[in-house]
């Protein structure tokens, strides 16, 4: 298992015995319950025992909110720049963090190829990296209303295109633009990544369709 801290988490269990996984990182300045509530509509079917995890990021001062100390999985500068102004020191801990968390569904008995790593915003930025940087195939990558913080970790230690990548984002989305995710989709089809792209007309948020969309593509990788 990685040294990374293991971070505190909620857990729901769809069913006893869980075998499949499903780790859920959430935005800048929520925690792990944000996403919590949405489990039931995903309408995952009965027999499909899956464990949500939803951890809660660090807290640490945040340089483009004046310093201000909340959870988040990465330094942000400049929200103007946000796809270029990453703490790229910050993301590499994160993804540490989630190879922990990772490492500890294995040791629970679910192999990586049934575990789905999902993320919104700044955790789907995560999601994003730490997914397509691990060294074994997953089950899948879910990366809602995000981008690529830092391409060039990709580009280098790049070794799970194997990996599949369901991606959504609104289409008015005033937070993280939907321009950045549209690169985000471009750069990892270029890596050899086979990623279905999504959009809503909403900002930044997730909607029904979405969500039941997600349930689909979590179903599909682990039905």
């Amino acid at each position: 298992m990685s040294t990374a801290e293991l971070l505190q988490c909620v857990e729901i269990e769809t069913a006893d015995q869980p075998n499949a996984s499903v780790i859920w990182l959430h935005g800048l300045g929520a925690d792990g319950n944000d996403f919590a509530g949405i489990v039931p509509d995903l309408q995952l079917p009965a027999q499909l025992a899956v464990r949500f995890v939803f951890p809660h990021a660090p807290n640490m001062p945040i340089s483009c909110n004046n310093g201000y100390v909340m959870r988040a999985w990465y330094d942000i500068l400049h929200f103007d720049q946000i796809s270029r102004q990453a703490d790229v020191a910050g993301v590499k801990a994160s993804v540490d963090m989630i190879r922990t968390l990772i490492a500890r569904e294995n040791q629970r008995g679910v192999p990586s190829n049934r575990i789905i790593l999902a993320g919104f915003s700044q955790g789907g930025a995560i999601a994003y990296t730490a997914g397509t940087l691990h060294p074994e195939k997953l089950a899948g990558i879910v990366a809602l209303s995000t981008y690529l913080p830092a391409p060039e970790l990709i580009q280098a230690g790049l070794s799970n295109q194997d990996t599949p990548i369901f991606a959504a984002h609104g289409s008015a989305d005033p937070v993280v633009g939907l321009s950045l995710g549209e690169a985000a989709k471009d750069k990892l089809s270029e890596l050899g990544f086979t990623i279905s792209w999504q959009t809503w007309p909403m900002q930044h948020s997730v909607c029904m369709p979405e969500i039941q969309a997600i349930g689909q593509f979590i179903r599909q990788r682990l039905g």
